[in-house]
């Protein structure tokens, strides 16, 4: 979902160290928080009261606490602790507006690739240090945030965001429209929905986004179907496979936009992936930066 926000453009501020949760049965808490609390579970069981919801949180579980709601805790198991992660952060677009606000998402959900990020979270609890906030904890943090909020997200809030109608704020509604069109780029006519639901006069943002990014909102959505294509093509999907996929009923078709985008039809980005993993280094990324359309050979040697 955070596919096209610019790293620069998102920061992300963890207000202080992690949370150890370490609850026996007498644990309780009622408390507000005045940023985002993520919790995930460990070992044991957490009851919730949040907002109006009942909740049970098991080991591989998170839940999102929201700035500003209420929630009520307990462990209900006199026999076993409830070990856990509790980290209070901000993330916000530009230092002015909150990312999680823009979007409507599960509060609660057991995190689908545990296996893989469950180690990572146990080692982020037991080598944040008790007072401050480091450097590691932040790029550490990212990569959970990252997970839960791919497993959580339903769909961008539809409310107009006061706060984009403000001096300066038009590269954070580029960045949010360029996000909601990647985070679904099969989407028919997302490009034009994002534009229109801007708060800015749909000619001048349209102007605007394609300054800033180099290219329109509809071939950016190109590009992004591209980019899943790419994908696809690497794990040995065939074209028409991979067509069938991304909605083209024609293999023909999408050949030629995926050339006119990339620079190199289907089937010669699967040959440069078997150049790749046998060292070579393919057209257009000898220097190890890669800028799409790949650029021609050149027809005399240097």
């Amino acid at each position: 979902m955070l596919a096209a926000v610019p790293p620069k453009a998102l920061d992300l501020t963890l207000t202080r160290s992690a949370i150890r949760m370490q609850h026996s049965h007498s644990w309780s808490i009622d408390k507000v928080n005045a940023v985002h609390d993520l919790v995930i579970c460990l070992t044991g069981k957490g009851d919730y009261i949040l907002g109006e919801e009942r909740l049970r949180l098991t080991p591989g579980m998170a839940m999102m606490i929201p700035a500003g709601t209420r929630f009520q805790g307990q462990n209900p198991d006199p026999g076993a602790a409830y070990t856990g992660l509790a980290q209070h952060f901000r993330l916000e677009l530009f230092g002015r507006h909150d990312l999680l606000s823009r979007m409507r998402y599960r509060r609660v959900l057991r995190l689908s690739r545990w296996h893989y990020i469950g180690p990572l979270v146990r080692h982020y609890r037991a080598t944040a240090p008790a007072g401050s906030v480091t450097l590691a904890m932040h790029h550490a943090f990212m990569v959970i945030l990252t997970e839960f909020i791919e497993d959580a997200f339903i769909a961008w809030s539809e409310h107009e965001d006061p706060a984009l109608n403000e001096p300066g704020s038009l590269a954070a509604a580029i960045t949010l429209a360029a996000t909601q069109i990647a985070s679904d780029p099969l989407q028919r006519g997302l490009s034009e929905r994002v534009v229109a639901g801007a708060p800015y006069n749909p000619d001048y943002f349209r102007r605007e986004f394609s300054r800033r990014l180099g290219t329109s909102p509809a071939r950016f959505q190109e590009m992004k179907r591209m980019e899943m294509a790419m994908q696809y093509l690497e794990s040995g999907q065939t074209v028409a496979e991979v067509a069938h996929r991304l909605g083209f009923h024609d293999s023909y078709y999408f050949s030629r936009l995926f050339k006119q985008h990339i620079g190199i039809s289907p089937r010669g980005w699967q040959q440069q992936l078997r150049l790749r993993r046998d060292g070579q280094w393919p057209r257009g990324q000898e220097d190890g930066q890669v800028i799409y359309p790949l650029r021609r050979q050149s027809s005399h040697k240097k």
